[in-house]
Order: C-alpha cells, then sequence, then structure tokens
C-alpha cells in the first residue's frame, strides 16, 4: 500500500510517499500545499523523527529504508550521492570520476540529479558546478541553497 503525508519543514512543506509493502520511502519531494494527515504508519513517524532531527542538526546520517526505481545509471549515480558526506558538496565531475565515467558524463549525471526523488536523503543538493557554482535543483535553487547553509552553519 503507498501511503502519503505532508511533514511541516523550516522551508515548507514536504511530500513522504512510502510503500508499506516495501516498507521503503519512495518519495520526498518539496510541495506548495499539504495534505491532510492521517494514521502514521510507523514508518512514517520514523522518518518524521529523522527529519526533524536533520532540521535541529542533531542528525548528520538518515537511517531510513529507501526505494528507488531509476534506470541502472541513475541507480548509480543517486548511491554515489548517498556517499557524500553531511556538510560536503562534490562537483558533477567528481561524481563522473568515481563512477569511472569521462567528464562529459557530467551532464548525465545533471540529469539523473534532477530525477531524485528522495530530496535531502539522497543528497542531490551536495552536488554543485566544478567552478562551485550553485545549478538546478528539483526544489528550486532557494532550497539548494538553504540546504547547503544549514548543514554548513
Amino acid at each position: 500500500m503507498i501511503y502519503s503525508q505532508t511533514y511541516q519543514s523550516p522551508m515548507g512543506p514536504i511530500l513522504i510517499t512510502i510503500d508499506t509493502h516495501l516498507n521503503s520511502l519512495t518519495e520526498l519531494k518539496f510541495v506548495k500545499t499539504s495534505l491532510p494527515n492521517s494514521k502514521q504508519p510507523p514508518l512514517i513517524k520514523k522518518i518524521t523523527k529523522q527529519l526533524d532531527e536533520y532540521f535541529s542538526k542533531k542528525r548528520t546520517i538518515f537511517d531510513i529504508p529507501i526505494h528507488y526505481n531509476g534506470t541502472p545509471f541513475q541507480n548509480k549515480v543517486w548511491e554515489e550521492l548517498l556517499k557524500i558526506p553531511y556538510g560536503n558538496t562534490l562537483s558533477y565531475g567528481d561524481i563522473a570520476k568515481k563512477l569511472g565515467k569521462p567528464p562529459l558524463t557530467s551532464r548525465a549525471i545533471g540529469t539523473a540529479n534532477s530525477k531524485n526523488k528522495i530530496a535531502i536523503i539522497i543528497p542531490c543538493h551536495r552536488v554543485i558546478r566544478s567552478n562551485g557554482k550553485l545549478s538546478g535543483y528539483a526544489g528550486g535553487i532557494d532550497k539548494k541553497i538553504w540546504l547547503l547553509n544549514h548543514e554548513n552553519n
């Protein structure tokens, strides 16, 4: 069964979606409006608790079962993103290098980032351009800036 609930973050509402059969988080995305919340399955409680801890600077690593369903390349990129430590950034080229791909693959890595359905936990906000500048973020560049500042202050 698919279950969704809205979490109120300091940046606005975030939609949490889980698959109770997989007992996994399948989506965490910024939304404009909140859903009415009803009962909370145990996994939703765990996710909201860990998000509370993250936003209050008490958690730097998430311990939540996640399920993502991308192409084999996207899955490899997302697995690499999970290795970027809290408060650090890597460039798209750095990710390409870690994957053993040529630097021109950085565009494909950017595309994979844009398809990430599990914001914050799969930290695509920690990927920047090689010149240090910020580029797009599915939740909006303002949210990327907020997350990077949150992790570095």
